[in-house]
């Protein structure tokens, strides 16, 4: 069956580094799109970073600059690299896969409805 697995989240000082990973297994196809996620506590969840199969990325702009996602084809593994932290970045992150059929590739998570999500990783920045 097909699963996500994040790992690489931790607790970090403000204008730290992490980097998360995100194992896909059970796969028969490349996602069309994969991203991260994130959520703190008492917050809506919002996108971080998409990335289609083509390589096409977009990133929210409160992480343009000190984000980088990335992703393997062909394991349908997935990575963010984030430097610079802030405690702002504090929540814990989810990757999430589209269906083979998905045309969407948005930071809205709202339009991953059909999508195959991770059971997510805790971040946590210090002030």
């Amino acid at each position: 069956q097909v699963q996500l697995v994040e790992s690489g989240g931790g607790s970090v000082a403000a204008g730290g580094s992490l980097r998360l990973s995100c194992t896909a297994s059970g796969y028969t196809y490349i996602s069309p799109c994969m991203g991260w996620f994130r959520q703190a506590p008492g917050a809506e969840r919002e996108g971080v970073g998409v990335v289609r199969k083509d390589g096409t990325i977009g990133y929210a702009d409160s992480v343009k600059g000190r984000f980088t996602i990335s992703r393997d084809n062909a394991r349908n593994n997935l990575y963010l690299e984030m430097n610079d932290l802030k405690p702002e970045d504090s929540a814990t992150y989810y990757c999430a896969a589209e269906g083979p059929y998905a045309s969407i590739c948005e930071l809205n998570w709202l339009d991953w409805s059909g999508a195959r999500w991770g059971q997510g990783t805790q971040v946590t920045v210090s002030s």
